[in-house]
């Protein structure tokens, strides 16, 4: 009996300890993060001129059964032209896609179609340990590609022998 109460008087405070811990893990916010770029070679992708856009704005927005149910502020984009988005309920039951907003680069503020946005998982019970949620880069095209596009473009460029 004694063995038993040390046995207890061990293991009660470690449970208590870890329902604790993971109570307070499901508090903390998802952190959304990824980048929005200009596409400056209109190449459809990034490529090794690719400029990041520092002021982009971007927001959240999800959804159910092609409706709207929810949409975050819009936040701007660092130096590295890379957003965190904090978001603090969970969206199960939705689709959720990071949007672009607008862009402060004169010569690069139109949509990309296809990489407009960027589809992101809210919620926790999906088999991620991570609060954190990376999206695929989103852009914008330039109304004129650089003049070293050309060559930047030839690198792409499959050949019979890489086929």
């Amino acid at each position: 009996m004694a063995k038993l109460l040390v046995v207890l008087a061990l293991l009660l405070p470690a449970l208590a300890a870890a329902r604790h811990v993971a109570t307070a893990s499901t508090k903390q916010p998802l952190i959304v993060s990824g980048r929005a770029y200009c596409d400056n070679c209109q190449a459809g992708f990034e490529t090794s001129v690719t400029k990041y856009i520092e002021g982009a704005k971007v927001k959240i927005q999800c959804g159910k059964d092609n409706k709207v149910t929810w949409t975050s502020e819009e936040f701007t984009t660092d130096s590295t032209g890379t957003y965190h988005i904090s978001v603090n309920d969970e969206h199960e039951e939705e689709y959720c896609d990071v949007l672009l907003v607008s862009s402060p680069v004169k010569g690069c503020s139109k949509v990309d179609p296809g990489r407009d946005r960027a589809r992101v998982i809210l919620f926790r019970n999906n088999g991620m340990v991570s609060n954190n949620r990376v999206a695929n880069n989103i852009g914008f095209v330039s109304d004129r590609p650089l003049a070293a596009c050309a060559q930047v473009m030839q690198q792409y460029q499959l050949t019979d022998e890489d086929v």
